[in-house]
């Protein structure tokens, strides 16, 4: 029987608590994919990236998927026209089949994301203060939680399994959504709503479809 090859993933962070947290999935689904060290940066810096640097460049051709870990909200800079352009242009460095981009979003904060690995929950999180009270929610859930913690964030993601499950679940409680499926117009639709959600969960149900 042949060995299959492994999916090889690129992985940009929009922070510390992201890098953390996909340092976690690297080590946990090594077995099964080859998760490349996360970069702290998104869009320009993959572009840069990928265009420059000759470690990136030369693998574009076995590159599968490419994926961008942020948070979205009001006070974001830049446009969805600018994001997609980029990923368009990334998308096309690998061709029959084109690299896949995720894009790995939460509303407010990475935190929101970290919450659903406790409960089901779909709090507003647009102010300050209502990102703020989305940390103490967590600091329940788990003492001792601070941005960019390793050992906080891997306790965290252990339970993975229940925040893929809430995470869809909070998908579906949103009415107007063109489709539940990862495309551009749903995303674009997500990205500039200002309804709570995140699609993290689809790249652990990615992951763990490998294993299975």
């Amino acid at each position: 029987m042949a060995r299959k090859i492994k999916p090889l993933i690129y992985v940009f962070c929009e922070g510390e608590s992201e890098i953390e947290y996909t340092k976690y999935l690297k080590e946990k689904f090594e077995d099964v994919a080859v998760i490349q060290k996360p970069v702290k940066g998104l869009f320009e810096v993959a572009d840069k990236k990928f265009k420059k640097d000759a470690k990136y460049r030369n693998n574009a051709e076995v590159t599968d998927e490419i994926w961008f870990f942020f948070d979205v909200d009001d006070g974001q800079t830049g446009s969805w026209d600018r994001i997609q352009k980029i990923v368009s242009t990334l998308k096309k460095l690998r061709k029959k089949p084109n690299i896949r981009v995720r894009l790995l979003m939460t509303t407010g904060c990475v935190e929101f994301w970290f919450l659903l690995h406790y409960k089901k929950v779909v709090p507003s999180i647009q102010t300050v203060a209502e990102k703020e009270n989305v940390l103490r929610l967590l600091q329940n859930e788990c003492p001792g939680y601070v941005k960019g913690d390793s050992n906080t964030t891997r306790k965290i993601a252990n339970h993975f399994k229940q925040a893929s499950i809430n995470g869809d679940w909070v998908l579906g409680q949103i009415e107007g959504l063109p489709t539940l499926e990862d495309s551009d117009v749903r995303n674009r639709w997500l990205y500039q709503s200002s309804r709570t959600f995140t699609t993290v969960q689809e790249a652990i149900k990615f992951l763990e479809n490998l294993k299975n």
